[in-house]
């Protein structure tokens, strides 16, 4: 069977030549993703990819951060051109190692939004869209970015949902930025679990039906937290005195558990077989797939895929299931043709 990893990220080269004319040098995160070679070295992520076999292959996406943290919203849609183009032309050289690319939005330019992501869609052929979970702090259910939810659930492709957040989130009111990179490691399934809540309350799913979301790393804190999640938020409002939030739980047209269950959720935990075990029984089988994050690990690359693997082989799955996490549900989902 294929191996079809669904989230790991690449700068192409005339992208990155294009960021660092722009940006003058890498700091902060974006550092930390230029300084992996796989990240821009094509022939390192060939090799990367030919120790796990012929049956291997990555859809592509941009890694972070988002446009918005360095560039103006005309200069991010320059960028983004330029990044889905080279996307596009590796799918095209390397098809049976690249079989799709994952167009990231420039959620930042609002009046060209749904434009260039119809671009990505409808000329480039992108399997989905990226976004991250807020915009400049800005939560996705502000009513500007609705109109790129409803043509993605009108195109029938996924949104993949990334996590942005950086030192500028404390970690307490009285302090200015977060510590040991708490923003990170804690942060990051927050954002996630965050965004899910706001798209999920504000009635997404209801206005769009057919949106379907791709939440990284295994569905962030949902799955674990089902209780609270779910019966817990049964009590909505009964903590809240300065607006009826009962209401807004009423006003779904089904249980909002029911919701949080029809996100997409992927394997990248950093090798934890319970976090991915946790969102198989939360999604279910039919909606996670295989995804590593690579190639952000100690090693550049192939560690994430090496333990995701490891985990996936070793949990307590049918031949069936296991299929369905590394090929079938990306196939579907994504339209692919292998």
């Amino acid at each position: 069977m294929k191996k079809i990893d669904v989230f790991n990220h690449i700068w192409p080269k005339p992208f990155y030549d294009a960021l660092i004319d722009h940006i003058g040098e890498m700091t902060d995160i974006t550092m930390r993703s230029g300084k992996v070679p796989m990240m821009t070295d094509l022939d390192r992520r060939f090799e990367v990819m030919d120790q796990f076999g012929p049956d291997y292959c990555q859809i592509l996406s941009l890694a972070s951060p988002p446009y918005e943290k360095y560039a103006d919203p005309a200069k991010a849609l320059e960028l983004a051109r330029i990044a889905s183009d080279s996307m596009a032309d590796l799918c095209r050289d390397y098809p049976a190692r690249f079989p799709g690319f994952i167009g990231t939005a420039v959620m930042s330019n609002t009046d060209a939004l749904v434009a260039e992501t119809r671009y990505n869609i409808e000329e480039l052929g992108a399997v989905g869209m990226q976004i991250f979970t807020n915009v400049s702090g800005k939560p996705l259910d502000a009513p500007e970015f609705e109109p790129f939810f409803e043509y993605m659930a009108s195109a029938g492709k996924p949104v993949w949902l990334h996590p942005a957040r950086g030192a500028n989130f404390p970690d307490y009111l009285s302090e200015e930025q977060s510590e040991y990179e708490i923003w990170w490691t804690f942060g990051w399934p927050y954002e996630t679990s965050a965004a899910m809540a706001r798209l999920v309350f504000s009635g997404h799913f209801d206005r769009h039906p057919g949106l379907n979301v791709i939440t990284h790393h295994a569905g962030g804190m949902v799955p674990f937290f089902e209780g609270r999640v779910g019966p817990g938020w049964d009590q909505m409002g009964a903590r809240t005195s300065d607006r009826d939030l009962a209401a807004v739980r009423k006003g779904l047209k089904r249980p909002h558990l029911e919701y949080f269950k029809e996100f997409y959720a992927d394997t990248a935990s950093f090798g934890s077989a319970k976090a991915i075990a946790h969102a198989m029984e939360f999604f279910g089988e039919d909606r996670v797939l295989f995804a590593s994050d690579a190639p952000f690990d100690p090693e550049g690359g192939p560690m994430y895929i090496r333990e995701t693997i490891k985990v996936i082989d070793g949990v307590d799955l049918t031949q069936e299931q296991r299929k369905k996490l590394y090929q079938d549900n990306a196939v579907e989902l994504l339209g692919l043709k292998l």
